[in-house]
């Protein structure tokens, strides 16, 4: 079901599951009123079916299969305008998705790009998971070689679109079609995988909109 909890300037939509482009669209249509000032900054959260997506990034050779297979095996297959390489959302993936005017808050993408990193480490310690950044690399991480959070945004005249995916309980099987975020000696973990036992997604998708009305508000 779509919620809506509004704060001042920033509302942030539980959306459920929604497919990939009609998350898109929303997206766009919302930073385009954002920009009109007809619409407050939001934070999209919400879960995605099957999808590989590439970034501007993506390099050739970063996923496994061709499009049409990618799509036999019950993929969408989407190229847009994020920072980043290859990527695969789906059930059990908290997906984030700002749409905000960074003027509003310190005109730095960098600092845009640590606050949300910051947001997702504050949350998973909540959850007793020990995450950090990588230096040189967007994402959270429990070290070099496991990802818990991929980060991969888009910027228009100080405009945000896209955002993260932080894994709760998803199939981690479903990345081995690609190599997630170009980085071959990398592992995709999950909240589940690291604690042993199926997370609250509601409750992880709770505490991730106070994380970050804490840092946008």
């Amino acid at each position: 079901m779509d919620t809506v909890s509004a704060a001042d300037a920033l509302a942030v939509r539980h959306l459920g599951r929604v497919p990939y482009a009609d998350a898109l669209a929303l997206q766009e249509d919302l930073r385009a009123r954002l920009a009109l000032g007809e619409a407050a900054e939001t934070i999209l959260l919400l879960e995605h079916p099957d999808v590989i997506t590439y970034g501007r990034g993506a390099k050739d050779g970063n996923t496994r299969a061709s499009d049409a297979d990618l799509r036999r095996l019950g993929y969408e297959v989407f190229r847009v305008n994020r920072g980043g390489d290859v990527t695969w959302h789906g059930p059990g993936q908290l997906v984030g998705y700002p749409l905000l005017d960074l003027a509003r808050h310190g005109s730095d993408v960098h600092a845009y790009l640590r606050a949300l990193e910051g947001a997702l480490i504050e949350v998973l310690a909540d959850f007793g998971i020990d995450a950090c950044r990588r230096e040189g690399y967007a994402g959270v991480w429990l070290d070099p070689r496991r990802k818990i959070a991929s980060i991969g945004v888009g910027l228009r005249r100080w405009l945000t679109l896209h955002g993260f995916a932080l894994n709760v309980n998803c199939d981690l099987a479903r990345f081995d079609v690609i190599v997630p975020c170009g980085l071959g000696d990398v592992r995709m973990v999950s909240m589940a995988s690291v604690l042993g036992h199926e997370v609250d997604f509601a409750a992880v998708a709770s505490r991730v909109e106070v994380a970050l009305r804490k840092v946008f508000h």
